[in-house]
């Protein structure tokens, strides 16, 4: 497989709602996007606040964009938060990093795109957002070498 499809990006994000229900978090926004930044799918459950959706797809596409998970953008911001604000800046808006969003791989290792979720902390938000992928038969991080 060299591309995510609409149906991994839905089971993803049906895995990931169905898990944070399970868990009692708070109403959540999810958005899975392509390796290009394009939204592939995204939902808003009931009762999510209106920056739901755009605050995944922030944490979603700084991961994509930087290829790292968003914890790592988060961690980098503290060591060096003039770039990372630059970074912010030059991407007009579309750069958050905060926990909440994992990269998502093929069985071979092939970047597909990442998915992003706002509602809950950062740790549960990146949780669930790491189950949706796995339920899909997706990883969150490319095999190792050996």
């Amino acid at each position: 497989m060299s591309a995510l499809t609409l149906k991994h990006a839905n089971g993803i994000i049906e895995a990931a709602l169905g898990r944070a229900r399970a868990l009692g978090i708070k109403p959540l926004g999810i958005v899975v996007l392509d390796t290009g930044g394009h939204i592939k799918a995204a939902q808003r459950e009931d009762s999510a606040s209106m920056f739901r959706i755009d605050v995944a797809l922030g944490k979603a596409w700084g991961a994509v964009a930087m290829g790292v998970p968003s914890r790592a953008l988060a961690k980098r911001a503290q060591e060096n938060p003039n770039f990372l604000s630059a970074l912010a800046a030059t991407s007009q808006g579309k750069f958050l990093p905060q926990p909440g969003a994992v990269l998502i791989f093929d069985s071979a290792g092939v970047l597909l795109g990442s998915v992003g979720a706002s509602g809950g902390t950062g740790d549960e938000d990146e949780a669930v957002c790491r189950f949706g992928v796995e339920a899909t038969g997706l990883r969150v991080e490319p095999p190792s070498v050996a």
